[in-house]
């Protein structure tokens, strides 16, 4: 079972590869963001490591993206040589250790340029080197369009596929940190909202973090409206008790899940076989009812085709997908505490539905992102029905949709 993912593994990528070039070249893309990690220095060309830090640590961090020409949405693509080529490579422009000051700095200059004054946080999962998250990160952010202030949390994965066990507990040992830096987002004044987007491993370090958050301040903060859990390598048991945690009212949950996912497979059978969240099927009991009495939007990827060898990162591979994610707050739909569901909250999505960008699957399937103005619930129902096989999802209203309450493999 471990074969295929030591064939999905990641191959002689150089070191150094987010030491900055001179120039990037016309019609290139640059994404911005800033970068709190758990890591520690590394002792080479490489920025940080996946050793354990033993206090958090801040970077600024620009990448510089080919022309659109040059790539194909979803994609990374990784310099063969250091340095990078700008045209045809992910590169950085900037990347640079900073302290707590500097990281506030440019946090504020950011966030007060920024329209509804949005922030979104990227938790990676396992077997992530630094660089690994942090091209990944760009890219989401790139390809989907979202304006937004990019802010990634990376915590000290070694980047290797024996490493799970170092890796899962690296999760736990900063979960503490993360904690920290969503209740400093969702605390300041100038934030508007703040969306968290975690893949694999990620979610378990998401997940225990907004639980600490929740027993300790007796809620998750308002302003943390939105929590897409993609491929969320969790045990569906310790899941249920960490959303009771959560407490009502809570973030808008959506889970991207799908039952090809073989490194999913894999970490069931480490874990005894008992079932990964982010595998299960949403049409089958108890999870069907246990998604739609919790108020959580399912997205089922499974019929969903790319091209990833484990099926683990369909979210962010898919060039349709990862546009739809971005689609609610790019085009700055209102949240609201609408009174009108989207029926029972599973969606499954399909080639054809992914292709729809613009169209009513197009709104459905970015519904993990921003709950809908009551103008576009008001026709949503007709626009799905018209769809017909593009997006399979029964129209059942569930009653009154959550807006409360700041990886990747």
């Amino acid at each position: 079972m471990l074969l295929p993912l030591f064939l999905a593994a990641c191959g002689g990528r150089p070191p150094g590869v987010l030491v900055p070039v001179e120039a990037t070249v016309p019609g290139a893309s640059t994404v911005e963001m800033i970068v709190a990690t758990t890591r520690a220095r590394s002792k080479g060309l490489d920025m940080y490591s996946g050793e354990r830090g033993t206090d958090p640590s801040f970077a600024e961090i620009t990448v510089s993206i080919p022309p659109d020409s040059a790539r194909k949405i979803g994609d990374v693509q990784w310099p063969k040589s250091v340095p990078g080529n700008p045209a045809t490579d992910f590169v950085t422009l900037r990347a640079d250790v900073v302290d707590s000051k500097v990281a506030r700095q440019w946090f504020d200059r950011r966030i007060a340029r920024t329209p509804r004054r949005q922030v979104l946080v990227f938790i990676h999962g396992y077997n992530n080197r630094f660089e690994d998250a942090v091209f990944r990160f760009a890219q989401i952010v790139h390809d989907s369009r979202a304006d937004v202030v990019p802010v990634l949390f990376t915590w000290p994965s070694r980047g290797n596929l024996l490493a799970y066990g170092y890796d899962r507990e690296s999760a736990s040992y900063s979960r503490d940190a993360l904690e920290k830096l969503l209740t400093l987002l969702a605390t300041d004044p100038n934030v508007g909202e703040i969306s968290i987007l975690a893949h694999s491993m990620g979610n378990w370090v998401t997940l225990e973090s907004l639980r600490q958050m929740a027993i300790r301040n007796k809620r998750v903060y308002p302003k943390i409206k939105n929590v897409m859990l993609a491929a969320p390598d969790v045990d569906v048991d310790i899941f249920r008790t960490q959303l009771a945690d959560l407490g009502r009212p809570r973030p808008n949950l959506t889970i991207f899940v799908s039952q090809d996912d073989r490194a999913l497979q894999v970490s069931k059978q480490v874990w005894g076989g008992v079932a990964r969240l982010g595998q299960v099927d949403p049409e089958s009991e108890p999870y069907r009812s246990e998604f739609i009495t919790n108020k959580i939007t399912v997205l089922d990827l499974t019929k969903l085709n790319t091209g990833d060898q484990l099926n683990h990162g369909k979210f962010a591979e898919s060039p349709d997908v990862v546009q739809m994610i971005g689609a609610r707050l790019a085009q700055g739909q209102v949240m609201t505490d609408g009174r009108e569901g989207i029926g029972d909250r599973i969606i499954q999505v399909t080639a054809g539905a992914a292709s729809s960008i613009g169209t009513a699957a197009g709104v459905v399937i970015s519904a993990p992102v921003a709950v809908f103005d009551p103008a576009t619930r008001d026709n949503l129902g007709a626009q799905v029905e018209h769809l017909g096989t593009s997006v399979s999802s029964t129209a059942r209203s569930t009653g009154e949709l959550v807006t409360t309450p700041p990886a990747l493999q």
